[in-house]
């Protein structure tokens, strides 16, 4: 989203579109942590809406990982047909007050400061987690208020990162109970000896097949100090499962939607050398 941003700030900058509407990825490989590469392509330019396609490339370019369409529109000026829906989440979430958030008094939420598998899951370490004192209203969901760790503040290109960001709901089916749970606050290595004992996982990776997103606010140029997210699965079957992501912002408005296609696997797989063979460019 940020190549996106940028993109669309120079080379496509007489189109004024500088937000991005909608998002389609497919995680083709596994990446790593260093240098990558983004190749960007202009697909459809319009007057209203333009689409580029951009691709994550890694080990020097030789190595296509994720491949994305990014729509880009100006949401500050759009305008059109609009009606109240009444939509509205179900179950409710337990109401916050940002500002005891952030002192840490609110009556309903508490920060989890001892987020298990934070380790393995090291993009999990720059946020701040909030989750609710009296645990999720069911197992297959999860609500949480989040916030940078370093002060920074969530603006629209921080909505891809935020989007994918969340308590892995499979771990409470796994662990037998919510591991990140706040009261009582339980220890780590319990949730991890939990976790190992289950069918053999020493710890499990959940991959990411697609992630779609659909951006319906612009947050201010500023941003914003918190976030609060729903993620939801509907169906866990034969090692794959979707789940449904909601973010909001402090005002209880939209921010974005999100969905995803999913896999469960050893995290083994995630850890263990990589197939060349794989890699490799077909020769039709």
């Amino acid at each position: 989203m940020r190549v996106a941003q940028m993109h669309f700030a120079t080379t496509l900058n007489k189109v004024k579109q500088p937000h991005t509407m909608s998002m389609h990825l497919e995680f083709l490989r596994r990446t790593s942590i260093g240098p990558a590469l983004f190749n960007v392509r202009d697909v459809k330019i319009g007057r209203g809406t333009s689409v580029i396609h951009v691709t994550l490339f890694q080990e020097g370019g030789d190595r296509e990982e994720v491949a994305a369409y990014i729509t880009n529109s100006n949401l500050v000026t759009e305008e059109g047909t609009s009606f109240p829906t009444g939509w509205k989440l179900e179950p409710a979430p337990p109401s916050a007050n940002v500002a005891a958030l952030k002192a840490g008094t609110d009556d309903t939420w508490k920060e989890q400061k001892s987020m298990p598998f934070a380790i393995f899951r090291r993009a999990s370490q720059h946020v701040n987690f909030y989750f609710p004192k009296q645990g999720q209203r069911m197992r297959s969901l999860a609500d949480q208020w989040m916030c940078f760790s370093n002060g920074e503040r969530f603006t629209n290109t921080s909505l891809g990162y935020v989007s994918d960001m969340f308590p892995q709901i499979l771990e409470s089916y796994r662990t037998g109970s919510d591991p990140y749970a706040v009261e009582p606050l339980r220890d780590a290595k319990e949730i991890n000896e939990l976790a190992a004992q289950q069918k053999g996982f020493s710890s499990a990776w959940y991959p990411t097949l697609l992630l779609n997103l659909d951006v319906k606010k612009v947050l201010p140029e500023e941003g914003v100090e918190f976030l609060f997210l729903r993620v939801r699965a509907k169906q866990i079957k034969n090692g794959r499962y979707d789940l449904e992501v909601i973010i909001m912002d402090d005002t209880g408005d939209v921010v974005a939607l999100s969905h995803h296609v999913c896999m469960v696997m050893s995290a083994q797989r995630n850890l263990q050398a990589r197939s060349t063979s794989a890699d490799k460019p077909s020769k039709l």
